[in-house]
């Protein structure tokens, strides 16, 4: 891949990261995870609490590209048509026509995806790994990019309902945005105290570029090392003994790209190890499940993945930046 597209897509990925920050104050590793996915044409599960900023994470990146955003309450009583869209008899011209939902848009914000019922919630996942929705036996393509930034509280569990293991392998990132440090806690007053930064935003990149961003991110260089690295990782937790359930093919693939679009962020023409080891926790951990006996030790998924990334060889840099050269 030419030096010049890495710049680009660095130089690109830095103004939408700087145009969020002018809202999210101090989670710069969580708007670079959450470019990383918009690279990938992945789909990010946030799992805070309230106020922590989920929903104008998902608006601020929504502005920063210029692309249409609806949001998504979801309630036990939402249908998976509130979602898809549905056919309605038009009176004027005596047929049926088509009713979009709010997933027919490029970035789909759905608040408190757990409070949806399981047949709901299995609306969005045609429409997540397909691109696609049916209704009443058509099938319509989705517009691109698109993107879908899922939101659930994890304290709050009463009338919820939990995303299956299919659902959840649908999304590339599970992150957590975290309360903010009492420095940030002071910007974020001085920062909103007159008006809604967020009003202000507008975007840094077409949709037409963005297409072209994600599709050369797939010619980041990987050398055979960082490959058999990622598949190290991937088969440790198949058979790391305090997991039930290890990764899929499906979770090497989106470690893979993920690690491209990583790699470009910061510049470069192919992955390093360390870009692989700093996904890992993001990538894996909704993919991964413990077992009963380690879940009851308070033994949890995000251990085992650290004791994995710190038990499996790591390449040595050198060689994988020699070898791309």
């Amino acid at each position: 891949m030419e030096e010049n597209s890495v710049n680009r897509i660095r130089d690109v990925g830095r103004q939408i990261k700087d145009n969020v920050e002018r809202v999210i104050v101090g989670k710069g590793g969580i708007v670079e995870l959450a470019i990383v996915a918009l690279l990938c044409e992945g789909h990010v599960l946030i799992e805070d609490v309230p106020g922590i900023g989920k929903t104008v994470l998902a608006k601020s990146i929504a502005r920063s590209l210029g692309c249409s955003f609806r949001r998504i309450q979801c309630t036990p009583d939402l249908l998976p048509s509130d979602i898809t869209g549905t056919y309605i008899f038009n009176q004027k011209t005596v047929d049926f026509e088509f009713r979009p939902g709010p997933v027919m848009t490029q970035v789909v914000l759905a608040d408190e995806i757990n409070r949806a019922t399981p047949r709901t919630q299995s609306a969005l996942l045609e429409a997540m790994q397909e691109r696609q929705v049916t209704a009443e036996g058509e099938t319509k393509p989705l517009p691109r990019p698109f993107m879908v930034l899922a939101t659930q509280n994890p304290i709050e569990l009463e009338g919820t309902f939990p995303l299956p293991e299919a659902q959840l392998d649908r999304f590339l990132l599970n992150i957590e945005i975290g309360y903010p440090t009492a420095e940030d806690d002071r910007l974020i007053l001085n920062r909103f105290r007159q008006a809604d930064p967020l009003e202000e935003l507008s975007p840094v990149v077409s949709a037409e570029e963005l297409l072209r961003m994600q599709e050369e991110c797939r010619d980041i260089h990987v050398a055979e090392d960082v490959e058999g690295y990622i598949i190290d990782i991937i088969r440790a937790t198949r058979e790391h003994g305090s997991l039930q359930l290890g990764a899929s093919p499906r979770a090497m693939l989106a470690l893979y790209r993920a690690s491209q679009a990583l790699a470009a962020l910061r510049g470069r023409t192919f992955v390093i190890p360390d870009e692989v080891k700093y996904l890992v926790p993001f990538v894996l951990v909704h993919r991964v499940i413990p077992k009963a006996e380690s879940h009851l030790r308070g033994h949890t998924a995000a251990e085992a993945l650290q004791e994995i990334v710190d038990s499996v060889f790591v390449p040595v840099e050198e060689e994988v930046g020699t070898e791309e050269r």
